[in-house]
């Protein structure tokens, strides 16, 4: 499915339709003045479709514009699918959010713990405690980014191959037992850390279940939903869709970088659950409906596909850190920063807690992510409101377009 009809007016949808045009007005100038090579945005409310917008190119270099059937990097955006697979097999009583993940990986038996030293000689400590499946759900496992760059830990993964690829040739199974080889930055449960824990969820997928990760997918995800154009890599067929991949260049202008671009165009030999998929505007918007229901479907179904229960999806969007606490409480301080504050985390998931502490519109309940590359997405259950953002930028950091993006959707919606 490539398509993006529109599905209901604006006003019908309880959208002001001029207020609607300055979201394309605003992202529009990132285009004009090079800061994003092109972007795709979705906005429905209810279940039905009520503004999609287009701006510049997926490849500038190509002259290609974006198009509805633009293939993304969506990067991080994989997280939330690899942790509806884990709660499919939760469902099944295949495994148990307590498990200890040594019961499908069992390199994890005896992991340590960082302490001090450096990343020449770190100083660890055994580990207190199993890392278990919800650890590595709600990324409180003490596992970590080579590319966070602030910790002696980052730089061992660093040196094991692991920032913005991954060693060649090794395979999900090999990356699994190469992390878990590795100190953990705190004891399980002790913090959170945004890390290759849905990686390993990804090995845990695949153990439990007897399938590769892209099999189950496949059959138990992708293949239900519709979801023709989403994939582990881009084949040839599929390839002149995807779109170029960039990062910031003198002036803040979009730099083509093909070095990095190139990866999801031959098959991966680490099927990454925690990044590794391409997509379609068309395609996740689909998923975003699973997750948030339509009025005629609770949580968890679309269209006759039943993958989870309501009352599971019910459980994995809400807060899990200790305590009640938020991200830039409970999380390093890599991570106190305002897009964080009064925001906890689900099963897969960003939850908000409090909308007023991060200074940014939104409503309690919110559930989002984004990827690396500048994509974003929310799920608004209050307000029946999904909203997808697609471009091809990293790192995700380096404009403010998700904090712009919501100020700029919710401004427009008035009833």
């Amino acid at each position: 499915m490539t398509a993006l009809e529109i599905e209901a007016g604006a006003a019908e949808a309880g959208f002001d339709p001029d207020r609607l045009e300055r979201i394309d007005a605003h992202f529009a100038r990132y285009v004009a003045d090079g800061r994003l090579p092109g972007w795709l945005l979705t906005v429905s409310r209810h279940g039905r479709l009520v503004h999609v917008a287009r701006c510049g190119s997926r490849d500038l270099e190509a002259g290609l514009p974006v198009t509805d059937d633009t293939l993304w990097r969506i990067y991080s955006m994989t997280k939330p699918v690899t942790s509806v697979a884990i709660m499919m097999l939760y469902e099944e009583g295949r495994l148990a959010l307590t498990d200890p993940v040594s019961r499908f990986i069992p390199a994890f038996a005896g992991v340590r713990v960082y302490t001090g030293g450096s990343d020449l000689r770190p100083v660890t400590v055994p580990a207190t405690e199993p890392v278990r499946i919800w650890h590595l759900l709600t990324h409180t496992a003490g596992l970590t980014y080579g590319f966070h760059r602030v910790h002696p830990v980052d730089a061992l993964l660093r040196a094991a191959g692991f920032e913005w690829a991954t060693p060649p040739g090794v395979d999900l199974a090999g990356a699994c037992d190469l992390w878990a080889g590795l100190p953990l930055l705190f004891q399980p449960g002790a913090e959170w850390n945004y890390s290759v824990a849905t990686d390993v969820l990804g090995r845990v997928v695949e153990v439990a279940s007897g399938q590769r990760l892209d099999e189950f997918f496949t059959a138990r995800i992708l293949g239900p939903l519709g979801l023709t154009d989403t994939a582990f890599w881009a084949g040839p067929e599929a390839a002149p869709r995807l779109a170029a991949l960039y990062t910031p260049g003198p002036g803040g202008t979009a730099t083509r970088a093909d070095a990095l671009g190139q990866a999801h165009l031959s098959p991966p030999a680490m099927l990454s659950g925690g990044g590794g998929l391409v997509s379609t505007a068309a395609d996740y918007h689909r998923f975003t409906q699973l997750i948030l229901g339509r009025p005629d479907s609770p949580a968890g179904e679309l269209d006759g596909a039943r993958l989870l229960s309501p009352r599971t999806v019910g459980y994995m969007t809400r807060n899990h850190l200790p305590g009640g606490l938020d991200l830039a409480t409970f999380g390093r301080p890599l991570y106190a920063e305002s897009p964080f504050l009064g925001v906890g985390f689900g099963l897969g998931f960003a939850v908000v807690i409090d909308p007023v502490p991060g200074r940014v519109i939104c409503s309690p309940g919110e559930l989002s992510w984004g990827g690396a590359a500048s994509t974003a997405f929310w799920i608004d259950p209050d307000a029946g409101l999904t909203v997808s953002f697609f471009t091809q930028l990293l790192p995700s950091s380096t404009h403010p377009i998700r904090p712009q993006l919501r100020q700029l959707v919710y401004q427009a919606l008035v009833r």
